[in-house]
Order: structure tokens, then sequence, then C-alpha cells
């Protein structure tokens, strides 16, 4: 009996020995598993690292003065038109807009007629949100005459803003590639022409450049697709050396496309303005270009809507 128990006993021990080796080696090799695991999750979810990536912002119609001014000083606040779009604005290299008023001294506070000012404080909002290119070619930068237009152009390059649209080529370089802009105002032409000047201006501003954006102020207001006179003038600006393409003035968003490898935005719609009275004049697109070097590597399309006066915000993104 003492012999059998005996046996009974080791055999215990011995079954207890291999069940706590077999526990430990298991529980060693759930361990690697997990820590394998997470590596490979990091590994695959961090984002890929380019310092040779460089991107570029277009929006819609900016229009500071009227009741956006109006509707500013209320919020005693002058970033108020750009608080809830700034964040992806300064995530950008080159931000470039079309200005829609001139920035003057004393410029009046009303909320009606077609002659659109703001006060010099309005840089500050451009600066703040990480804009550093504006176009002047439309049909209100003239509104306070050619001073107005020198005071303007005064005020934003001295505040590091590059100013085009005024029979000018401006050339941003950003990480050893050169950004030409150009901007030409033909509103409220349906089938608008450029000049053989306005033509050499872009073949010769195409050679002093790796990539060649043109803003143009075209096209009839208040309509969803570009007529076909508009489609013509793009051809003719890719075939003398555009790069990109980019509408203002009809105050809707338009449709777009590639000529030649070259995207054309026919109308980016309002981005910063009081048209508070139709849903299509409350809408922008804001167009996201990546490049490396002068190539295309990414394009995205975000939309924007005017939900309090002269306020956009980013929408579905």
């Amino acid at each position: 009996m003492e012999v059998t128990s005996r046996k009974f006993f080791l055999l215990l021990l011995f079954a207890s020995l291999v069940f706590v080796v077999f526990i430990s080696f298991f529980n060693k090799q759930t361990t690697v598993s997990v820590t394998e695991t997470i590596i490979t999750e990091k590994q695959s979810t961090e984002p890929e690292q380019n310092d040779n990536l460089i991107s570029l912002i277009f929006t819609g119609d900016v229009m500071l003065g009227r009741s956006v001014m109006v509707e500013t000083i209320k919020a005693n606040d002058i970033n108020y038109p750009f608080l809830k779009v700034t964040d992806k604005l300064k995530s950008a290299d080159l931000v470039f807009i079309n200005l829609e008023n001139p920035i003057i001294n004393n410029c009046p506070v009303h909320v009606g007629g077609f002659k659109f000012c703001s006060p010099p404080t309005s840089i500050d909002a451009l600066k703040n949100a990480g804009i550093n290119v504006v176009t002047l070619a439309n049909n209100h930068s003239s509104n306070y005459g050619e001073d107005g237009i020198g005071k303007t152009v005064s005020l934003l390059e001295k505040n590091g803003i590059a100013v085009t649209g005024l029979g000018n080529l401006a050339i941003r370089e950003t990480k050893g590639v050169k950004f030409g802009f150009l901007g030409f105002d033909k509103s409220q032409q349906a089938a608008p022409i450029l000049s053989n000047n306005e033509i050499e201006l872009i073949t010769s501003s195409d050679k002093k450049v790796d990539v060649l954006v043109v803003a143009m102020h075209w096209g009839v207001e208040y309509q969803s697709t570009a007529l076909p006179g508009v489609k013509q003038l793009a051809k003719e600006l890719v075939d003398s050396g555009a790069d990109v393409v980019v509408g203002h003035h009809p105050h809707w968003v338009q449709d777009s496309e590639y000529i030649n490898g070259k995207p054309i935005y026919y109308s980016l719609g309002n981005f910063v303005f009081d048209q508070m009275w139709s849903e299509e004049t409350k809408n922008g697109m804001v167009v996201s270009l990546v490049y490396e070097q002068n190539e295309i590597k990414k394009e995205e399309k975000f939309f924007t809507y005017i939900k309090y006066l002269g306020q956009p915000e980013f929408i579905n993104n």
C-alpha cells in the first residue's frame, strides 16, 4: 500500500511539473505573438515621410467687405471669416485665393451695393489663415480706383503675401520648386479671349517657373457649368503654358476636367462671401494639389458651406 501511494505521489508531481512547463511555454509564445502584431501594425499605419512633397490649396472667391466686414466687427475678431477653415489652409505650403475687394484706410461700413472694400486689419486675417498668394484680377479690385489698388498691393507685399493679376508674374519658391502665379479678368464674357500681350505673358512666364498656375476671373455669374467659350479658352491657356487653371466669378461651383494632363477648375464658387440668398452661392470647393517636384502626386477636393454669414466651414470631410 505504501509503495502504491509513493508511485501515485511521484506520478502526480511529474504531471504537475509538466503542466507548469506547458503553461509557461504557452504564455511565452502568446506574448511574443502579440508583440510582433503590435510592431507590424505600427509599421503599416505610420504615414510615409517625404520631405519633397509640396501642397497647394486653391479656394473660391474671398470678399471681406460689405456684410462680411459688418459681421467681423460684430464678432470683435478679425479672424472671424476663417475661424472654421484655418487649420486646413495652414496645413498647405501655398494657399492661392482670389481677393475680391481692395484693402484701404477708412473703408466705409455698409451692407448693400456693389462697391467692396475692407480695412487694413484684413491683412492679419489673411496671414493668420495661412494665405500667401492672391490674385487681384477681378471686377472689384478697382472699386476704389488706382489708389485703392496701390494701397492693397502695398499692404499685401509688406506682409509677405505675393500679388498677381495686374499684368505680372508672382513667383513663390518652395523646397527648390518655383511656382508661378498669373491672373486675368475676363468676367461676364461668354467667349473670352486673350490679347497678344497676355499670351506672351503666359508663354514667357512658363519658361521662368517649374509650375505655372493661372487664375481666371471668367464666365457669367450663377451658372453651374462652364460655357463653351470658357472651355475653349482653357485649352488655349494650357497650350500657352498653364499647368493649372483656377476659375472664379460665377459664384457657383462648376465642373472641372483635365486637358492634356493639366487640371482645370472652371469655378470654385464662393469661399468667403455674403451672398446668403441662395444655396448655390453658399457653396464652395477647395482644391488641394500635392506635388513632388513639378509632378502632381495627389488631388483632393473639399467642399465648403457658408452656414453663418461670411464664415465658411468644411462639410462631409
